[in-house]
């Protein structure tokens, strides 16, 4: 059985929105994306985030990808 994760854009409402505080577990840089599971949450750059959805996608309650503001014009 094959569960699908809540994915949450940055337009949708979640707990709060990631700032440059926000560090990804993985190599340290800025995260864009939060995957909440049953025992916390992790933090992802966009890079990492693609890397990883597939494998945790299955246990993640929430996926919320901000990387969409990478391609913002400021």
């Amino acid at each position: 059985m094959t569960q699908t994760v809540q994915d949450l854009s940055i337009d949708e409402a979640s707990s709060h929105q990631l700032t440059a505080a926000d560090r990804c577990d993985s190599c340290g840089a800025q995260a864009y994306i939060r995957a909440t599971m049953a025992s916390g949450e992790l933090y992802f750059c966009a890079h990492h985030g693609a890397e990883f959805k597939d494998k945790l996608a299955a246990t993640a309650i929430e996926w919320h990808d901000e990387s969409s503001r990478l391609h913002e014009s400021k």
